[in-house]
């Protein structure tokens, strides 16, 4: 049995300015052939899940093509098209194929496509015609459109955020292969779309804990396949955005569309628990509480890299300068300028930096400030955050360096905080801090939460924000929870 694999993967923001070119694909992952076995051998992704079920099953696996940004702006309809066609010319190179796993995300968008997803599903069907079996992984925070059930046989989504089982679902798509091949599995599939969009929801706590677990006890049915609560991506201003929920059993459509409505109440009816609390960053200093020995892991979702935060946002470490915290450090901001600087200089100087707010006005004006280089290193390091585990990471070079007593880390490339190896990289042992600032919205928790005293996100403004009213959104379909109240459903 002979399974290709491959695909294209961007989580859109389309409030940050300008387009996504081919080379931020190719900064962060860019894979042909057999560089992308290589790139995920051993490792906690999707990817690396396939992999490994194609070698304990006896399947062949055909890598094609495999491309993933940090999330970001818009794609660039050139360089989406580029991408495409690449991925079709590998299928087609791939020779005689029995079945194609798709890697994708559910929240791309490009110059004139809102659903990149759909798009290529629809290009492989069309391609390799109706009886080619496809089946796709998918993100949590996919924005599900209908074309993409309508043209692959099974979706399948990951159900943690943090994203700890995307190597679980990429198993999962390669098991149901051989079955649907066999005929032995005939998946009828059914989603139901919410008038409800949510900020970014860890899935550790309820209520996303308690509606997972819903999700869970149908797929006990020896006739349901996959039960998946998708969050949606709501910094995304296109028509269809928010929550979604897909059921797919066994050839029964009845039944997927009972459990997908179901579950899809049941998220409704416990819609304000999903509503986030507002903590700016002076508040967030309050809540800390008293020192138990272990960090306060302070987050700034608004500038998380992960939903298309530039990752040089200043507003959270000037209110930590601006209180005098003592024991804190930030890891990390994105300014290559400020890098080069203190590797011009050296370890041991001092310089006058203008650090972060280089990017986008909403997240702050650059720190100007007196900064010790303490350490330079190449930014590169084996990720071991239990999402991802084993991929290696390079951010390319990056500082530590000391702006009134704050531990400060600098990177090259922008991306967000998901463990403590980029601390430790430096020379910092973050559970010997009381305060421990990042740029993520929950990825984070993966790794830091097994060390952690608390966890609490300090609200600042930018791209990533947790309060939705603050987007200006055009094209999206109104009324729409919770920017509308009065919104009725179904």
């Amino acid at each position: 049995m002979r399974i290709a694999m491959g695909g294209i993967s961007h989580e859109t923001n389309t409030f940050c300015s300008g387009k996504t070119g081919l080379d931020e694909f190719q900064e962060r992952e860019w894979g042909v052939g057999q560089e992308i076995i290589d790139a995920n051998k051993g490792v906690r992704s999707y990817q690396g899940g396939v992999i490994d079920a194609c070698e304990r099953l006896g399947i062949d696996l055909v890598p094609t093509f495999y491309a993933s940004a940090t999330p970001s702006a818009i794609i660039a309809r050139e360089a989406f098209d580029e991408m495409e066609n690449l991925l079709i010319q590998k299928l087609d190179e791939a020779g005689k194929l029995d079945g194609i796993c798709l890697n994708l995300h559910g929240a791309g968008v490009a110059e004139g496509i809102d659903d990149i997803e759909s798009h290529v599903i629809t290009r492989v069907r069309d391609h390799f015609g109706p009886d080619m079996p496809i089946v796709v992984t998918l993100d949590l925070h996919g924005n599900i459109f209908q074309e993409s059930l309508d043209n692959a046989d099974a979706l399948f989504g990951v159900n943690l955020y943090p994203h700890t089982d995307s190597y679980d679902r990429g198993v999962e798509a390669i098991e149901i292969l051989p079955k649907l091949i066999s005929g032995e599995v005939k998946p009828a599939m059914h989603i139901t779309h919410l008038p409800m969009m949510l900020p970014s929801t860890t899935t550790d706590l309820s209520p996303a804990k308690d509606i997972n677990e819903i999700c869970w006890e149908h797929e006990k049915q020896d006739d349901v396949i996959d039960c998946t609560f998708f969050h949606g991506f709501a910094p995304a201003d296109i028509p269809r955005v928010g929550v979604s929920v897909l059921a797919m059993t066994n050839n029964d459509p009845a039944k997927a569309k009972q459990i997908s409505e179901d579950v899809a109440g049941t998220i409704w009816s416990r819609r304000e628990e999903f509503r986030p609390p507002i903590n700016p960053p002076e508040k967030v200093f309050e809540m800390a509480g008293e020192d138990d020995g272990r960090p306060v892991i302070i987050n700034e979702k608004a500038d998380n890299p992960g939903g298309g935060g530039p990752g040089d946002g200043t507003h959270l470490l000037r209110a930590m300068i601006e209180a005098k915290l003592e024991d804190a450090c930030f890891g990390f901001i994105h300014d290559p300028e400020t890098v080069a600087q203190a590797h011009d200089a050296g370890v041991g100087a001092t310089i006058s930096v203008r650090l972060g707010g280089k990017k986008e006005p909403l997240h702050g004006e650059p720190i100007e400030a007196t900064a010790y280089v303490k350490c330079l290193t190449d930014g590169r390091f084996i990720q071991q955050s239990p999402m991802g585990r084993g991929r290696k990471v390079d951010l390319g070079k990056m500082a530590r360096l000391v702006i009134d007593g704050i531990d400060v880390i600098v990177s090259t490339i922008r991306t967000q905080t998901l463990d403590d190896e980029v601390f430790r990289l430096h020379g910092i042992e973050v559970t010997r801090y009381k305060y421990v600032a990042i740029k993520s919205s929950n990825h984070f928790r993966a790794g830091f939460a097994p060390i952690a005293h608390k966890i609490i996100r300090a609200d600042t403004p930018g791209l990533v924000s947790a309060d939705l009213s603050t987007f200006n959104y055009k094209r999206l379909e109104r009324p729409i929870w919770p920017l509308d109240d009065e919104v009725s459903w179904p």
